[in-house]
């Protein structure tokens, strides 16, 4: 009797062991889920590195859950794939991600009753797994090999990573598309999609069926409408593949320590994100189309878009369809009647003025006397939603998308009378038909006075301001030509400076749009207008992020003067000199380092024409809101021509910053930039002028203290930082600058780098030695005490090529 006892013990233990091992539900972290096992609750899987995670969330503020797969540490949790997008879960701990026997991967709700799956089976049972990787796929695979069955990456939802695919798959006949959430709480599939066209390998978005934008041929590097691929260093790779089986896009990341994506917005935008450690957040690389008025229809049904916030009203005498959408940035579903039509009825409807807007789409021209006859005819038409008259009587017979309300100084506005019920315009509800013909009298009357009264005031405000409307002039699509007294006007006669240099001085300024401006004036400039026109308006088109945005110019006279985007937070000299400024911590200060490498490198090396600087300095590196850096003043040097040499080198803030070759009489190359640079690197980092030590002792000049410390290794580099920043810095990123500084400062331009190349140093990509010591610090090191003074250059010594 006791044996078997001991004998039905030992079984149900063994028993016991069985089903521990094999739990058909996670219990502990991993990469992968088994034949039989399944996620449900708040269980997940993690890749190998812990990059990625996937298991079940709630978007925003939602109560609705899905599987999905987001960064795993990152602060904010930032999703890349879903699963069910059309197929919510209300208690994820009785629902379950589960993979059957077969290789078939299914979602299913608290009923059992499947919801989403892979569709995807296997000839042997239990031989499959699923397994969740670095890059973010989401692979089905069979155990003994690597066969893959199903992968996410087949089927993106909005965003597009590294390793990914948007194309064709010839042998299933499906596309990989990229389709944007329907709110930011709604991952649902909106009408806004990516999708490759195969013959021609363009990339295309679309609403439902709408084109309304393209990125133009792919030559093998770069879209036609994508410049900025070419100077993306977060992305290598970016190709075009196409087989028998398949034709799609595909690309790698740039460097391991940043994390880069393409996402569909909401918007209707295609969006590049990067981040990067050094400056935890996701920052807006490129957006495409740029302008968000540019998609087809964002604003839906009888709704306006504009440049401004909100970016989406209803017009006059319409509501927000669905509300609750709407305050989601959802206005897809667009706006509805507050009243309905009377046309039906019988009854008399009337029409609001919408005034210097863009036309809807799919108009219909009729040939009429005039505009009285053009709105007659549609009253008379019970599909007519809106009509306008501009030589020609248009009108729509279907509802308004697409509607843009320009800004005041675009001449290309129209006028548009919209249909809508007579009640919306008197502010009461529709009048008995007894009432219907006095209110039209009363109509007719206050609209024969105030037409009188306008067109007396018209005649007297163009006397007044003759030419106005020639105030601004568009040019290139981009540049705005000011007249003088705007000038005047906007920085209310020059009274408030911000600062003053030997190109002329920087005034504070306000348009008339309430946009802040800084307003630059040129002295002593002998340029004809057409030359400098034609040099501004070539500076005008170059874009970058860690560029300044020229708005616009004024040339009246002999007066020249460049307008503008205002930096809130001043220069970067203002910040590292003033004992007053808020202290830049370190991630702040190698951020702003990077970036304007970058727009320096894209001044050398991605324009058409090659820019180089000439001027260097902090006092030209602006700062945003954000303290993203704006190189200023690029181009002066092509635009002021040979009064730039003599101007440049007798301002005293520059002259520190020269290279050699302005004092030898060589030609100026780009590497005169990188020279510069290098000195505001060493100024990044110590917060003090070079120069000023120099005028102390040559023992305290600060790139001679870096040459000597850089061999005692990247500690010893601590000890060089700024003193506000107590100590504050990452190693690597304070040695890596220390080096690429010491490398731009070399006295032959061939042994410096080129901007590109900083880039790539400061962002990891590439490694550098120590740097050979330039001939003008080891002079230094011989006879350390002996002040170190710049030589004047003569106006002449130099060219810039």
């Amino acid at each position: 009797m006791s044996l078997k006892c001991k004998s039905q013990r030992l079984f149900l233990f063994v028993v016991l062991l069985f089903i521990i091992s094999f739990n058909t539900h996670l219990s502990k972290a991993s990469n992968t889920i088994y034949s039989g096992q399944s996620l449900s609750g708040n269980q997940t899987i993690t890749s190998q590195d812990g990059v990625f995670e996937l298991g079940f969330f709630t978007p925003g503020k939602s109560q609705n859950y899905y599987i999905g797969i987001w960064y795993k540490n990152l602060p904010n949790k930032t999703v890349v794939w879903v699963a069910s997008r059309n197929q919510p879960i209300s208690d994820p701990s009785s629902s379950e991600l589960k993979l059957m026997r077969y290789g078939n991967l299914v979602l299913l709700e608290q009923s059992k009753t499947r919801i989403w799956s892979t569709n995807s089976s296997s000839n042997l049972a239990n031989s499959t797994v699923a397994t969740l990787l670095d890059n973010g796929n989401f692979v089905l695979r069979d155990t003994n090999s690597s066969n893959i069955i199903w992968q996410s990456f087949d089927y993106p939802t909005d965003t597009w990573l590294p390793g990914g695919k948007v194309g064709y798959n010839k042998l299933r006949n499906e596309k990989q598309v990229l389709s944007s959430w329907r709110s930011s709480e709604d991952p649902a599939p909106s009408l806004f999609s990516v999708e490759v066209e195969p013959n021609s390998s363009h990339v295309l978005l679309w609403n439902g069926s709408k084109l309304y934008w393209t990125s133009g041929l792919w030559d093998g590097k770069v879209f036609a409408n994508v410049p900025e691929i070419a100077i993306d260093y977060y992305v290598k790779n970016f190709t075009y593949i196409s087989n028998e089986n398949e034709s799609y896009f595909t690309y790698e990341a740039g460097f391991p320590t940043a994390l880069t994506r393409f996402m569909l917005d909401v918007t209707g935008q295609l969006k590049q994100f990067v981040w990067r450690k050094e400056f935890p957040t996701w920052s807006l690389f490129w957006t495409k189309p740029p302008r968000q008025c540019d998609v087809y229809a964002f604003c839906g049904a009888f709704s306006s878009c504009n440049q401004n916030v909100p970016v989406c009203e209803c017009i006059e005498g319409f509501k927000p369809r669905t509300l609750a959408d709407w305050e989601l940035g959802d206005h897809s579903d667009g706006c509805l009647r507050k009243t309905p039509l009377e046309c039906e009825n019988r009854g008399n409807d009337a029409f609001v003025l919408v005034t210097n807007i863009s036309f809807p789409v799919n108009s219909e021209a009729l040939t009429v006397g005039n505009i009285d006859k053009c709105q007659l005819v549609c009253l008379r038409n019970c599909s007519c939603t809106a009509y306008a008259y501009d030589n020609e009587c248009l009108i729509w017979g279907s509802a308004l998308f697409s509607l843009q309300k320009l800004p005041a100084d675009d001449k290309s506005g129209r006028n548009l009378h919209v249909r809508v019920a007579a009640s919306e315009l008197v502010g009461t509800e529709a009048k008995p038909k007894t009432k219907k013909k006095t209110v039209w009298i009363v109509f007719g009357a206050i609209g024969g006075f105030f037409t009188l009264f306008s067109s007396i005031l018209v005649i007297v405000w163009r006397r007044r301001h003759k030419a106005r409307d020639d105030t601004l002039e568009r040019v290139e699509d981009s540049l705005v030509v000011f007249k003088f007294r705007d000038i005047r006007n906007a920085t209310k006669n020059f009274s408030e400076k911000l600062g003053e240099g030997g190109f002329g001085s920087v005034f504070r300024g306000t348009l008339p749009n309430s946009t802040l401006v800084a307003v630059k004036s040129l002295k002593s400039l002998k340029q004809g207008e057409k030359q400098f026109r034609a040099e501004v308006s070539t500076i005008g088109m170059i874009q970058h992020i860690n560029l300044i945005h020229l708005c616009g110019f004024c040339i009246e006279g002999k007066q020249r003067f460049l307008v503008y985007d205002y930096m809130s937070n001043g220069s970067l000299e203002s910040h590292l000199f003033n004992k007053d400024s808020n202290v830049l911590d370190w991630k702040t200060r190698y951020n702003i380092a990077i970036g304007t490498a970058r727009g320096l490198a894209y001044l050398h090396e991605k324009c058409r024409d090659c820019i180089i600087h000439c001027d260097v300095k902090p006092e030209n590196i602006l700062l945003d809101g954000e303290y993203n850096p704006k190189v200023a003043d690029f181009g002066l040097a092509k635009l002021l021509g040979r009064d730039f040499s003599r101007v440049l080198t007798t301002i005293r803030g520059t002259r520190g910053y020269l290279a050699p070759e302005w004092i030898s009489g060589e030609a100026i190359t780009p590497k005169a930039d990188v020279f510069s640079y290098g000195m505001v690197l060493f100024e990044i980092i110590s917060g003090t002028r070079n120069r000023d030590s120099v005028e102390d002792e040559m023992a305290k000049y600060f790139p001679y203290r870096v040459a000597a410390k850089i061999n005692e290794g990247e500690e010893a580099l601590t000890t060089l930082l700024d003193t506000k920043l107590e100590g504050n810095a990452d190693v690597e990123e304070l040695a890596r600058a220390c080096k690429v500084a010491c490398w731009c400062i070399q006295d032959e331009d061939k042994n410096r780098p080129s901007m590109g190349q900083v880039v790539q140093v400061l962002e990891g990509v590439i490694e550098v030695d120590v740097h050979p010591i330039p001939r003008f610090i080891q002079g230094l090191t011989d006879n350390p005490m002996v002040p170190f003074v710049y030589q004047e250059i003569s106006s002449s010594s130099s060219t810039v090529s």
